[in-house]
This record gives structure tokens, C-alpha cells and sequence, in this order.
């Protein structure tokens, strides 16, 4: 009886303690769960550089890492920076003398029209741009621009915590595996190191087949975007690379800078990048992606896809990669039970 009670207590204790250590990270799990995808995901390259080194190789992973993560935004912060400034200048020169709607805005189809008067009623001369400023509101504005500067050094601070933790998740990584295993076996018996082992698995197939894939497409619509003579074709590649990860969603890029083609009146090349980009996406989506992630995952396409949808609308980016992590676990514990049950009706 002494020992139920002792035996109650601390699991009481140890959930309270867990809970609490919960509740006082909880603005950090996300940064601390995109450590551990990328720390999953990159193992085995940083193993393989870690043997060829004696020491300082996780410090020199870690920094490498942080120059792929920090280098597109510091060079995306730098184009906001030189926007901003073109904004300002604008904002000036419109407010005195309004803005001329731009010629290939009547060429749109279906809307040119309408859009070209629009533009008039709100734009057309420093007067209307005044009133049109006045209705926005420029204080909420200044706030909304105060709020948009504090989630920008949240996320900042986010990046940091994401790369310490990556450092000591590269020096600590094999002692902690081990007790990962180890809870794993605690949690589901003898099959519970199988379960840890496919969702690293799981981890590392699904950043192939976003990851990889999106940096795939994105290289190819940016050869297209250079082809059809756009501006700016390596931020575009970029934008569609990263839009790539979310299934159809590159589209929407490609989509967009096809109809700009086609209203400054280049139709064929806005109707080439259309085709060519149509033709990218649909392998990709339909054919490589599902290969690389089903093939990992021993998951059928349509329970990827809703891990991926699922996982992004709760969890937000990290979802991408986690939602299908958890789908295919789920999936391995329905297999087992599933034999076991199959088994017990046999005998």
C-alpha cells in the first residue's frame, strides 16, 4: 500500500513538474521543435563531418546552418529596407501630384476597366491620395508598423534559440537519442525504439520530399521566370521555392507573374511560363513529392497530404513537417494493432 502511494505521488509530482516546465517554455517549443527537425534532418551530414574532425564540429555545423537561415533574411530585410525608402519618396510625390495608373493596368482582362477607374477614384490626383490616406488611417498604420517591428525581433530571438539549441541537439545527439529510445521503450513496450527510429525516418523523408523538392521547383520556374524576361527572377525562385513546400501552393507565384506577362502585352511568354509552370508543380506534387515522403513514410499519399494541411493549420510552419511525423507513427500503431489483433482471432 506504502509503495502505491509513493508510486502515485511521483507520478503526480512528475506531471505537475513536467507541466509546469511546459508552461514556462511554452513561447519557445516551437523554435525548440524546429531544433529538433533540423538537427533530424541533418544528422547524418553532420555526422559525417564530426568524424572527420577531432573537435568544434558542431560549433562549425551549427554556423553553417545559421548562415543558410540568415543569410535570405538579412538579404530580405535589406530589400524591405530599400522598398521602404522607394514607399517614402513615393508616398511624398503622390500626396502633391497623385499617381498615374500604370499602362498595363487597362490591358487586364476582364477587370482593366474597372480597375483603371478605380485607381482614379483613389489615386488620381494628390487630393484623392490625401483623402484615400486619411480613410486608412495613419495612425493605425504607425501601430500596425510598431507591432510589425516587435514580431520581427520576436522572430529574430526565435532564430537564436533555434540555432543554440541545434548546437547542443549536435554535441548532446547520440546520449540523447539513446534516452528518447529509451522513454520510447517505457511508453510502448519492446516496439517503442521502432517507433522512435520512423519518426526520424519520417522527419528526414519529409524534409526530402518539401524541402528538396521546393528548392527544385523553385530552381526551375526561376530559369523560367529569367527565360520570359521578368525582374527579378532569383527573388521569384525564391518566393515560389518557398511557396513549393505547401502543395499547390506555387501556383499562386507563377499564376500571378504569368497574368503580369500577359497584361504588359507579352502573351505568348506569360502563357509559356504558365504551361511550363503547370508542368513543374504537377510532378512534382503529383509524382516526386509523394515518392519521397510516401516511400519514407510507408503512408499512403492522401494521409501525407492531410498531415501536411493538418499540421499546417495547427501548428503553422513546423506543422509541415511534423504533421506528417505524426501520421505515419499513428499509422505504424494502427499496423501493430491491427497484426496483434489479427493475430489473437487466429489463435
Amino acid at each position: 500500500m506504502q509503495n502505491q502511494e509513493n508510486l502515485w505521488a511521483r507520478a503526480v509530482g512528475g506531471a505537475l513538474v513536467v507541466t509546469l516546465g511546459l508552461w514556462l517554455l511554452h513561447s519557445f517549443l516551437s523554435p525548440l521543435a524546429w531544433a529538433v527537425v533540423l538537427a533530424v534532418a541533418t544528422w547524418q551530414p553532420y555526422r559525417w563531418l564530426e568524424n572527420r574532425l577531432e573537435k568544434g564540429a558542431a560549433a562549425l555545423f551549427t554556423a553553417v546552418m545559421a548562415v543558410l537561415v540568415l543569410a535570405p533574411i538579412s538579404y530580405g530585410l535589406l530589400l524591405v529596407g530599400r522598398e521602404a525608402q522607394s514607399l517614402s519618396h513615393l508616398l511624398l510625390e503622390a500626396q502633391a501630384h497623385g499617381v498615374a495608373a500604370p499602362d498595363w493596368l487597362p490591358k487586364l482582362p476582364l477587370i482593366g476597366d474597372w480597375a483603371t477607374s478605380t485607381w482614379s477614384d483613389y489615386l488620381g490626383d494628390g487630393a484623392t491620395v490625401n483623402e484615400t490616406l486619411q480613410e486608412l488611417h495613419i495612425a493605425s498604420l504607425l501601430g500596425y508598423t510598431k507591432a510589425l517591428a516587435s514580431q520581427v525581433m520576436h522572430r529574430l530571438v526565435a532564430v537564436f534559440v533555434t540555432l543554440l539549441a541545434l548546437f547542443f541537439l549536435y554535441r548532446h545527439g547520440d546520449g540523447l537519442a539513446r534516452q528518447v529510445r529509451r522513454c520510447g521503450e517505457a511508453l510502448f513496450g519492446t516496439v517503442g525504439e521502432r517507433y522512435v527510429l520512423h519518426a526520424a525516418v519520417a522527419v528526414r523523408g519529409t524534409v526530402n520530399g518539401l524541402v528538396l523538392v521546393g528548392l527544385g521547383v523553385g530552381l526551375l520556374l526561376g530559369l523560367g521566370y529569367a527565360a520570359a524576361g521578368l525582374q527579378h527572377p532569383a527573388i521569384l525562385a525564391v518566393v515560389t521555392g518557398v511557396m513549393a513546400m505547401i502543395p499547390f501552393a506555387a501556383k499562386l507565384v507563377f499564376g500571378a507573374a504569368a497574368l503580369v506577362l500577359c497584361a504588359q502585352g507579352s502573351l505568348a511568354a506569360g502563357l509559356g511560363l504558365l504551361g511550363f509552370g503547370l508542368a513543374v508543380v504537377f510532378a512534382a506534387d503529383n509524382y516526386i513529392r509523394p515518392t519521397l515522403i510516401g516511400n519514407a513514410l510507408r503512408l499512403p499519399f492522401l494521409w501525407t497530404l492531410l498531415g501536411i494541411f493538418g499540421g499546417l493549420e495547427n501548428l503553422g510552419l513546423i506543422g509541415l513537417f511534423l504533421g506528417p511525423t505524426v501520421m505515419a507513427i499513428a499509422m505504424s500503431i494502427w499496423r501493430d494493432w491491427a497484426d496483434e489483433t489479427a493475430q489473437a482471432a487466429a489463435d
